[in-house]
């Protein structure tokens, strides 16, 4: 911190009380941006892409803050390569049409598009276009701490009711039927067990008190939360060569400590303060 920026703050220390407005937070980029990740059928909680810590919980409780209106698209021409940054060829943010920003789109609308249908994915399995839901979600213990991008890929957020327990979007459709908000509940997130490959899902775990329904609205206006649930996608401007494959650092997978509340690990709430 500059000599003035500190003279500064020390006259208006209310200043920082009101974070950081949406242009700022655009501009500087990268200053914080967490997510958990379901990868490899573990919870992990990571920063600006590396990992910060995981828990060995098949389960952790969240609280859904905000979450995009619709599901979003993105397509590969190229196969994924490890640490290596690739553009889409194709991309939409509702998953209907290709985003304007396309400067080829595949096919005029996604359910017309051939990448679209079921099996066109590698090795016949999925679909080529990749399907996610982005949403914004807080841990029920730190409920005004830090805002976390939680994508769900297609396999969690569509499908049948598993014994209690829905994909995303059916869970959702199940708590708007009983006329209460997705933000008003502590949802139970859980991997399938079942599945091939990593799949989570949602049920009620309790309730959000109403003296804490202002902390839920206010956390699903900050820019963490308004950017969490946006499609964001990497572009190589016109003339620009394509990055050099680059190695990806590797991160010491954190030992996490056993769960207290039933909520998520003792490790993750240390991490979720530190972080704040």
């Amino acid at each position: 911190m500059s000599n003035e920026l500190a003279t500064i703050l020390s006259n208006a220390a209310a200043l920082v009380q009101h974070g950081l407005d949406e242009d700022t937070a655009a501009v500087a980029g990268g200053l914080g941006t967490k997510r958990i990740s379901i990868a490899g059928g573990t919870f992990r909680m990571m920063v600006n892409g590396k990992e910060q810590a995981s828990i060995e919980d098949r389960f952790m409780n969240i609280v859904f803050v905000k979450m995009a209106h619709d599901p979003s698209r993105t397509f590969y021409a190229e196969s994924y390569k490890e640490g290596q940054k690739v553009s889409p060829a194709c991309w939409s943010n509702d998953s209907k049409t290709p985003s304007p920003d396309v400067k080829n789109p595949v096919s005029d609308t996604c359910q017309g598009c051939a990448n679209a249908i079921k099996g066109s994915g590698q090795g016949g399995i999925g679909t080529a276009c990749r399907l996610s839901w982005r949403t914004a979600v807080v841990l029920p213990q730190q409920l005004d701490g830090p805002v976390y991008q939680l994508v769900l890929p297609a396999t969690s957020s569509f499908g049948e009711e598993d014994n209690g327990r829905w994909p995303f979007r059916p869970y959702v459709q199940m708590l708007a039927s009983h006329n209460v908000s997705a933000g008003a509940v502590v949802t139970k997130m859980q991997f399938d067990t079942k599945a091939k490959v990593p799949r989570v899902l949602f049920s009620p775990a309790g309730a959000v008190s109403a003296d804490d329904m202002d902390v839920i609205r206010r956390q699903g206006k900050t820019p963490a939360a308004e950017g969490a649930v946006k499609l964001t996608v990497y572009q190589v401007d016109e003339g620009e060569p394509e990055p050099e494959p680059v190695k990806r650092e590797s991160t010491k997978r954190s030992e996490a400590g056993a769960a207290t509340d039933g909520s998520a690990s003792d490790l993750v709430k240390k991490w979720a303060k530190k972080s704040a």
